[in-house]
């Protein structure tokens, strides 16, 4: 896509009166760019802030012409190539396009801007919930669908696949095309990593050193691209999550040659690198100077951290965000490193989106396993500083850390590690549901794309791994599987993340093995994606597992049991850590038992009668929906 109003038209004649040739004009007036590129009537919150940016536009005066808009007023930056200019958007105002007028004495730009009408119904921004199932995707490793983007001219950072830091070319078109093959699998729900322009010399892939708000990379494709693919993925039933990040930029924005002022950056000389301790912002007892060093430090050194105690960057980032969910019809925002920018701005950033959008979803990533200072950020805490926060969801890391822990520790623990072993580790995970406000709001997952795959912490054993998703798929939460999980993609004796977020299988032209089709996949691989498949598809018209309650008993012998249930269904899940057959009495569960006679387990079908016991096959994992 062309980038929007960068370009200004400059014109000759303002209000019936000449004023210049166009020649002198053009060759006095800047270019502008404007964001946002355009706008929407029907906010609820009608203020609306355009960052434009020209040479020395600071000097110009800005006024509009049409129904419903007013300037509120403008402000400047300590450079004089931004001018920050409020307009009303008032209920009067109408769809169409106007002009922004800028005048320093003789010249005048008369700059045309769009607004569209907000789309009013509340399924083209439904928000993903417990009735998904999401699938993660790095989209650079997961298909090239377009060749012809892969390496542009000045862009740097070329494709090489046997690089595992670089860019393998992966793209918008790849994924398109592979979204029939999501769905088939039973993902609802696409949580794509950034897609937006990470114009760096190096390690740009992964996509978290944004370039440019408002435009996604060339090398993935085009704004247009983008559009294109959420709304393929709605027609199929498949909600689409953005990856959000407004703690840092990358340090090959455009803003680095030219800062709007001063403090737009935290410590934009120094440059100090963040403590990372997370806990410091929430700690009663914390030095000011911990705080700080946290706060304002940058993430790493090709990450400035913006400051979003400025205002006037403050506005930019949340309109930002509400562009996005409107431009494309979002499912969700995944907020990148959710504690790093400042907190309290980060509550009126999810305010003013839930205000907007009440029906949408937003998860924040807060990487500890301590699941208080995870609830500290879940919306309805009450927390001991006051602290409030409109964050639906958070990404469950405790439960993760639990349940790896849980399956290879074995009930005897690891020596030196506090945490117990075997499943019960697993049962006092959940059992902490008691510190959030909302613990089935939370997103559950067994790996993601910053630490090690699934299969590779389970040492590449199936029957773990078929526990692990067995557990994933049917615990409170919403469940979230990184792509390539399904095949039990795997890593040994190399954690570097270039690696594990290695090539999808089949997506490159020349592909010796395809995960899509099956060619070339191991008979370990294919019962794997067999496996998920089967529970996935189960999944999505199990409302019980939805919306149902859970309750779990206290782990006996290595065998944890829990049930989902509701007014009229209910779930019995199994997970069994020996290694030989066992049985299992039912008399204690004789509660979430009572009324139900016999039941089939989802994946192979075998049937269970309920009555003094059933008999567990080694390293059991058993869901079963209880008949009457």
């Amino acid at each position: 896509m062309n980038r929007i109003n960068r370009l200004a038209c400059v014109c000759a004649v303002f209000m019936g009166v000449a004023i210049a040739p166009v020649s002198t004009l053009a060759d006095t007036a800047p270019a502008l760019r404007v964001d946002p590129p355009n706008w929407w009537t029907g906010f609820i919150e009608t203020e609306l802030q355009l960052m434009v940016h020209g040479q020395q536009i600071s000097r110009f005066d800005v006024s509009v012409d049409a129904p419903g808009v007013t300037v509120l007023r403008t402000e400047t930056a300590e450079h004089p190539d931004y001018l920050f200019v409020y307009l009303d958007i008032g209920e009067g105002a109408q769809a169409g396009e106007f002009n922004l007028v800028f005048e320093d004495g003789n010249r005048v730009i008369l700059q045309p801007y769009t607004l569209q009408e907000k789309n009013p119904d509340p399924a083209y921004t439904a928000g993903f919930g417990p009735k998904d199932a999401i699938y993660l995707v790095t989209p650079d490793r997961f298909a090239n669908g377009d060749t012809g983007n892969d390496n542009l001219p000045g862009w740097g950072d070329a494709v090489d696949r046997a690089n595992p830091g670089g860019r393998h070319g992966g793209d918008i078109q790849g994924l398109a095309e592979r979204l029939d093959y999501i769905g088939d699998m039973g993902f609802t729900a696409v949580w794509l990593n950034p897609l937006l322009e990470n114009r760096m010399p190096e390690y740009s892939y992964h996509g978290y050193s944004t370039t440019d708000f408002y435009n996604v990379d060339p090398r993935y494709g085009s704004n247009e691209d983008y559009r294109a693919l959420v709304a393929a993925a709605r027609e199929r039933g498949i909600g689409v999550i953005m990856d959000m990040i407004v703690n840092h930029i990358g340090s090959g924005h455009p803003w680095m040659q030219a800062l709007p002022s001063d403090d737009w950056l935290n410590q934009p000389r120094q440059r100090a690198i963040t403590s990372h301790e997370r806990i410091a912002d929430l700690d009663p007892n914390a030095a000011q100077a911990d705080r700080d060093a946290f706060n304002d430090g940058w993430f790493v050194d090709t990450m400035p951290d913006l400051n979003q105690r400025n205002p006037l960057l403050a506005d930019y980032l949340t309109q930002n965000a509400l562009w996005w969910i409107e431009t494309l019809g979002l499912a969700g925002i995944r907020m990148d490193t959710y504690p790093y920018p400042d907190k309290h701005y980060m509550t009126e950033w999810t305010r003013r989106v839930m205000l907007e959008y009440p029906g949408f979803n937003v998860v924040g990533e807060e990487w500890s396993i301590n699941p208080s200072i995870v609830a500290y950020w879940q919306r309805g805490q009450v927390n001991h500083d006051g602290y409030v926060s409109w964050l639906p969801s958070l990404m469950d890391f405790p439960t993760q850390a639990a349940m790896a822990h849980a399956l290879t520790s074995g009930p005897s623990g690891v020596p030196g590690d506090p945490r117990p072993g075997g499943m019960m580790g697993l049962y006092r995970a959940i059992a902490n549901d008691f510190v959030y406000p909302d613990p089935h709001a939370l997103v559950t997952f067994a790996d993601n794309h910053d630490m090690s795959r699934i299969a590779t912490q389970l040492g590449d054993d199936p029957a773990l791994f078929r526990q692990a998703m067995t557990w994933l798929l049917t615990t409170r939460g919403t469940p979230q599987v990184y792509y390539g999980t399904e095949i039990m993609m795997s890593h040994p004796g190399d954690d570097s993340h270039g690696v594990i977020r290695s090539d999808f299988p089949g997506g490159w032209p020349g592909d010796t093995v395809d995960a899509v089709s099956g060619q070339g996949l191991a008979e370990a691989q294919k019962a794997a994606q067999d496996y998920l498949r089967t529970l996935l598809n189960w999944r999505r018209d199990a409302t019980v597992v939805h919306n149902g309650k859970m309750t779990h008993f206290m782990p006996q012998n290595e065998v944890y049991a829990w049930f989902r249930h509701d007014e009229e269904d209910s779930v019995m899940v199994v997970l069994s850590g020996n290694d030989e057959a066992v049985e299992l009495p039912l008399a204690r569960f004789a509660e979430r038992l009572s009324g139900f006679s016999h039941a089939n387990d989802v994946v192979t079908g075998t049937r269970y009668a309920l009555g003094e016991a059933i008999t567990l096959p080694p390293r059991a994992a058993l869901v079963l929906p209880l008949r009457r």
